[in-house]
């Protein structure tokens, strides 16, 4: 895993040991910021359930004013950090060790965020009430989007009553990406 682009291209990243995480696939991860490109230079950016930071740091590397990463995992900490010394972008960032969604009360001081990137764990699915918390703290700017990456098979019919509507949905061979944006 690695830096895809930007002021810390090619730079190789830490991932926390163990089958807690599923760190995001480079081409995955370079499609979804291909799609992206123009809204994250200078945007503010949040990345939930960070595992290794690699969403936040890469958003970071082509341009991202501000990234805040949260999660709550031990190991995952370390790893954000030594992430964010060794691509020399902590200056630009906030780390928050925390549970989702009880962080996102401590995050509303840090936004509104332009894109806000959330990655659960597939067997969690607390999107419903992670996406009420957002609402509710105001987390994302007017013209912002949500991208949650999920299950390529998990049922949308949460997000209807969440206060925002599907954008894009862009699938891959076992997961997908879902935009959304506020009603």
């Amino acid at each position: 895993m690695r830096v895809i682009a930007g002021s810390a291209r090619s730079v190789p990243l830490m991932t926390p040991e163990g089958f807690e995480t599923r760190p995001t696939q480079d081409r995955i991860k370079e499609t979804l910021f291909n799609m992206i490109q123009l809204e994250v230079p200078g945007c503010r950016f949040l990345d939930l359930f960070a595992g290794s930071g690699q969403i936040g740091i890469e958003a970071l590397s082509r341009g991202a004013r501000h990234a805040v990463l949260v999660d709550s995992d031990k190991k995952c900490a370390g790893c954000i950090r030594a992430n964010l010394t060794k691509t020399k972008l902590s200056d630009k960032a906030t780390f928050i060790q925390k549970q989702i969604p009880a962080a996102l009360f401590q995050v509303r001081n840090e936004g509104p965020f332009d894109i806000i990137f959330m990655d659960p764990p597939y067997f969690v699915h607390n999107e419903e009430e992670v996406l009420k918390g957002i609402a509710d703290n105001e987390l994302l700017s007017d013209q912002g989007i949500v991208i949650i990456e999920m299950e390529r098979d998990r049922d949308l019919t949460f997000i209807e009553d969440s206060g925002f509507t599907v954008r894009r949905v862009k699938q891959y061979k076992t997961n997908q990406h879902v935009f959304l944006e506020k009603k």
